[in-house]
């Protein structure tokens, strides 16, 4: 096999690779092994990019002080801090990383505009979110559709739905006839707004640009969940499996959620069956679907028939039941019977000869984890990409 010369650049794009497939660790061995010439802006960038994924803050900064030293800080350096800042829930220290921006004469991206308002938001300063905004203006070619969905997001999160919806029209301005991530937007922000009509009417525009895929029905689908309308989800899931070309058991598992959520057990018993037979394979979110569901409605027997389903088909370590699932069994059982919860669930794993370990570890989860996921109301339809 012929050698392939990697350029000093390209090393960057292996070692995020390196970090995704094999850890952390790995990333920063392959980092440590490059030779010198290699460790420059790029590759220094994409361990700095490593750390603030993992949210290793001390590693983050250490690390960012290095590649100041260096000279390899650029927008993007920042622009990964403030992120991590975020998403450790410190959204007061963004500011302060654009001013530095500034101070350096770093131009700041859309993407830096989009995460300082998103922290100022965070903060409940809108009057900063709003003179962001008009700094974006100023700025040639920083405001696309992405801001104004930004914005949207922003303003439908404090339901302020008249700005937000000034905003949409904004987007919908922007948007190109083929950009259907543009179109999947407004209906998303369209029903966070309760405004079923405009939804209808963003569909309606968008399958008359564009060839509606799975993804655009799985938007679509979600809107009309959010807003209870289960007449036009009922349509829009006929309609979809009439004439999808590849079944994607994620619109089923919308519809199964919506369903039980307006205690429409048999439709949603429907769509399950359905669903299972077209994907040929177990479906083990679908089960802790109903499973809360009946242990939210108080009825144990039928939850526990659908646990005992999704273990029997169980191969390997697949699956096991999440921390919320697990943790509603207990909840129930301390709740509503003197049965000992942890020996029940204990003896219901036992008999499907799952070993004491997996089952201990299981319970510790639920327990560490007691929260009970409200997926009956709003869960994400990116929960069900592991089965598509």
């Amino acid at each position: 096999m012929k050698k392939i010369d990697l350029t000093w650049n390209n090393y960057a794009v292996q070692l995020d690779l390196v970090s995704k497939t094999k850890g952390l660790v790995a990333a920063e061995e392959f980092f440590s092994g490059l030779p010198a010439p290699a460790k420059n802006k790029y590759t220094y960038g994409a361990l700095l990019n490593c750390y603030c994924k993992e949210l290793m803050k001390d590693k983050a900064l250490n690390h960012f002080e290095k590649m100041d030293e260096l000279g390899y800080v650029t927008s993007l350096s920042f622009n990964n801090l403030m992120s991590l800042y975020m998403r450790s829930g410190e959204p007061q220290k963004v500011p302060h990383l654009v001013e530095l921006m500034k101070k350096r004469n770093l131009p700041l991206s859309s993407f830096t505009y989009y995460i300082w308002m998103n922290g100022c938001a965070s903060l409940g300063d809108l009057d900063g979110v709003e003179k962001i905004y008009e700094e974006m203006k100023t700025e040639e070619d920083q405001i696309g559709w992405q801001a104004y969905s930004n914005l949207a997001a922003i303003y439908v999160k404090v339901k302020d739905f008249e700005k937000a919806e000034m905003m949409l029209k904004e987007l919908e301005k922007l948007a190109k006839p083929r950009q259907r991530d543009a179109y999947h937007c407004l209906l998303g922000l369209y029903a966070g707004t309760g405004n079923l009509e405009e939804v209808h009417r963003v569909w309606n525009s968008l399958k008359s640009v564009s060839p509606v895929t799975n993804l655009s029905y799985l938007a679509m689908l979600s809107s009309l969940r959010k807003l209870n309308d289960i007449e036009g989800l009922t349509k829009c899931f006929k309609e979809w499996e009439a004439s999808c070309v590849s079944y994607d058991v994620r619109l089923a598992g919308v519809c199964v959620s919506a369903y039980l959520g307006h205690n429409m057990v048999e439709e949603a018993a429907l769509v399950f069956e359905g669903a299972s037979r077209k994907s040929k394979r177990p479906l083990f979110r679908f089960e802790e679907m109903f499973m809360l569901y009946f242990l939210e409605k108080r009825q144990l027997d039928a939850a526990v028939r659908h646990l005992e389903a999704a273990l029997s088909e169980v191969k390997g370590d697949e699956w096991r039941p999440s921390p919320q699932v697990v943790g509603a069994f207990l909840k129930y059982y301390e709740e509503e019977t003197d049965m000992d919860g942890v020996d029940e669930l204990y003896k219901i794993l036992k008999a499907k000869n799952f070993d004491d370990s997996w089952i201990t570890t299981c319970i510790n989860a639920a327990k560490a984890s007691p929260e009970t996921d409200p997926i009956l109301k709003e869960d994400d339809p990116q929960n069900y990409a592991q089965e598509n």
